[in-house]
């Protein structure tokens, strides 16, 4: 079959290429910006890529189109798709319908950590021997993919963002998973959910797909999960917490895991209030620890054992732009982030501050999704914002609030910055040695990361 993919270079449409390829399909596909890393992914797969959405890319016509949910009515290609009557369908409903079906589906969903928990999780499988398949919307660096075929359980990220233009169901109602991972629920995605209720009952409906026999891993400590819970639950639910935290509901979890160090790099994992074994890694941070634990409770509900699942993560080397150090250079660190939620940004520097102590912490902020840039997360900003020392925020016209609400609670430590060449700049003349630098963004920041690595580098090199 001739398939032609719509919105191909996002990392989940990238992944979904991947996979008809392996399966055998013809892969087009054609993007707004045809941009590196997937575009380079891809080419090297023999994926043929347009830029751009005119309507001579479909000719000659494609045998299915799957459109990307980034796109629209009033799209040149999509109205040619409908005038045309080519069929068509979401990357989700065909990755359910025509390549999960024959397979067991481990799912991971939450508003935040699906990303490192489906990473830790497929990493954790393979080490056991059952060579997963995975869609993930991130690159693991212990497979440098971001997806691919595997065998009988494939790994899944489990996404609430809406299906496509025709289709405003959450992605995940269409992977009917054997095994669901719910890390947490908080409200997000602004430009498709008006409030948090209705986002509930998006999870209610993934809950209501998952068979008797499946298994629901649900963190105990998430109050608007239990809510969901509550709703009606027809599976085993396997919870899971973080010991220090003294609440019933966290300590009436069967799985738990303990900090045994400040930072996060050495945890206890338990179950029944029995020690399962000590995970000693390089990831910090309490989310960290709970992804962790996530994974391992998901792994043994597909049959791993928790001895080899710890054994796996002491060797889980992360997740591309998850708190990844992309360079040091004269004791500097530099690191770029996927940051799309006020909590995700707490999370990240509390634990990046637990592990390196009084060190400098400067972060490089760009409010990039609908969510951030909307006004539903100002309030909440600062005080994510706190572990830093210095932050420089991007502005953009798009912002619907006033940056200097923020940066006025950070008592003199922010500053705002319209061009990214300002900001650059403005952090390579107040760095110093020790400090840590993080760029933090859920979109391409203007590859800011990349370009004050490049000129700090030039700054210390040795002449030859």
């Amino acid at each position: 079959m001739k398939i032609h993919i719509l919105g191909i270079c996002g990392t989940f449409m990238g992944g979904l290429a991947a996979l008809a390829r392996d399966d055998g399909h013809e892969v087009t596909g054609s993007d707004e910006n045809v941009y590196p890393p997937m575009s380079t992914q891809l080419e090297a797969l023999g994926i043929e890529l347009t830029c751009g959405y005119d309507a001579d890319q479909l000719d000659p016509r494609p045998d299915l189109v799957i459109v990307g949910n980034a796109l629209s009515r009033g799209n040149p290609a999509v109205e040619t798709v409908l005038n045309e009557r080519i069929p068509y369908m979401s990357g989700p409903r065909w990755l359910g319908e025509n390549y999960l079906k024959n397979r067991r589906v481990l799912a991971i969903a939450g508003t935040h950590g699906k990303t490192t928990t489906s990473s830790m999780t497929a990493w954790i499988l393979e080490q056991a021997g059952l060579n997963p398949g995975f869609l993930i919307g991130g690159i693991p660096t212990n497979f440098n993919v971001s997806a691919r075929s595997g065998s009988e359980w494939f790994v899944v990220e489990a996404d609430e963002y809406d299906t496509a233009f025709f289709d405003k169901r959450a992605k995940f109602v269409h992977y009917r998973p054997d095994i669901a991972v719910l890390n947490n629920l908080e409200f997000d995605h602004a430009d498709i959910y008006p409030d948090l209720k209705s986002i509930q009952l998006q999870f209610n409906h993934l809950i209501r797909t998952v068979p008797g026999n499946g298994t629901l891993v649900c963190n105990a400590l998430d109050a608007e999960l239990k809510e969901v819970l509550d709703q009606g639950c027809w599976s085993h639910q396997a919870l899971f917490s973080l010991v220090e935290n003294q609440s019933a509901e966290g300590n009436r979890a069967e799985w738990q895991v303990r900090l045994l160090q400040p930072s996060g790099h050495e945890l206890e994992m338990l179950r029944g209030g029995q020690r399962l074994g000590v995970l000693q890694w390089p990831l910090s941070g309490r989310h960290n620890a709970m992804n962790a634990l996530a994974a391992v409770v998901a792994a043994e509900a597909a049959g791993v054992d928790p001895e080899i699942s710890i054994n796996a993560l002491a060797r889980f080397s992360g997740v591309k732009r998850r708190l990844e150090e992309i360079g040091e250079v004269n004791g500097v660190r530099i690191y770029d982030d996927f940051a799309h939620h006020p909590t995700a940004i707490r999370l990240t520097l509390e634990g990046l501050r637990r592990s390196v102590g009084n060190a400098r912490i400067l972060v490089a902020l760009e409010p990039a999704s609908n969510t951030m840039r909307g006004s539903h997360h100002v309030d909440s900003l600062p005080t994510a914002l706190m572990a830093a020392d210095h932050v420089w925020l991007k502005t953009s016209d798009a912002m619907d609030w006033n940056p200097h609400d923020v940066l006025g609670k950070l008592e003199g430590h922010g500053k705002a910055r319209a061009r990214v060449e300002m900001l650059v700049q403005d952090l390579l003349e107040g760095v110093r040695p020790g400090d840590h630098v993080v760029f933090m963004s859920n979109k391409g920041f203007g590859n800011a990361s990349r370009r004050f690595l490049d000129a700090f580098q030039a700054r210390h090199e040795v002449p030859g």
